[in-house]
């Protein structure tokens, strides 16, 4: 006979130990009644125990080796639920960077198109303002031709007048004609506005002069440097329409 101890401990395993734990059970009832002899019943009530004490060991792994399998699901439950965990948050994560990327996208093309009207508007600039300069240098070379055609008018006039002029007021006579053009200096040469051979007190000198619309004191510099390299005994002259109070 067994104890309900035993019973309700097998009822505790699983379907497959349960039918081989009753088949052991059956078998050693079995054999307890053909015991002939009660040293037989002995020999055999202790190679039974030997048995049972087996049985319940493997009962005892069986039901740690359970308890460890259960943890085990357990934690690979834990790990599975905490990996899910984290598989929706990097889907979350993935939706949000595609939705960046999304966002990132439609400003690049708004910044290309942008770059694309600039680029265009440029080239538009670009284009007025080679007009502008072409524009310019026409109006430039107008207004020195126009210089030079009021220059030329100026020299025109000095070198008609100058002669009278300078002897009357000066008592310089000009020995011949008052002309413009380029004097020999070395290797190089001077252009000059007006120029002439003249003769004071008995003396002769080559007169230089410049025309200039308005005197500026540049004008007188660069005037006075350009004698300095010609040399020799001169007489300078400088004619101007407008001549400011300061260089009078």
């Amino acid at each position: 006979m067994y104890s309900a101890e035993v019973f309700e401990a097998i009822r505790e395993l699983d379907p497959k130990t349960q039918r081989v734990l009753l088949a052991v059970m059956k078998e050693i009832e079995r054999r307890q009644e053909e015991a002939i002899t009660r040293k037989e019943f002995l020999a055999f009530e202790e190679r039974t125990q030997e048995n049972f004490d087996k049985v319940w060991r493997a009962i005892r792994e069986l039901t740690e080796a359970q308890r460890r399998t259960e943890e085990q699901v357990a934690q690979l439950a834990e790990a599975q639920r905490r990996g899910e965990e984290r598989m929706a948050r990097l889907e979350e994560q993935v939706a949000q960077l595609t939705e960046a990327q999304r966002r990132t996208e439609k400003e690049f093309a708004r910044v290309w198109q942008a770059i694309r009207e600039l680029t265009e508007a440029q080239k538009r600039t670009e284009k007025r303002l080679e007009k502008l300069i072409e524009e310019h240098r026409k109006t430039r070379q107008q207004l020195g031709g126009l210089s030079d055609t009021f220059g030329y008018y100026l020299e025109n006039r000095a070198i008609r007048r100058l002669p009278e002029l300078l002897r009357e007021r000066f008592g310089i006579e000009a020995i011949e004609p008052f002309k413009r053009g380029y004097i020999q200096v070395g290797k190089t040469y001077v252009e000059l506005n007006i120029y002439g051979k003249v003769r004071k007190e008995g003396k002769e000198y080559l007169l230089i002069g410049e025309a200039k619309n308005r005197l500026s004191k540049q004008a007188v510099t660069n005037f006075l440097r350009k004698c300095q390299r010609i040399g020799g005994d001169q007489i300078r002259v400088l004619v101007a329409h407008v001549i400011p109070p300061q260089l009078e």
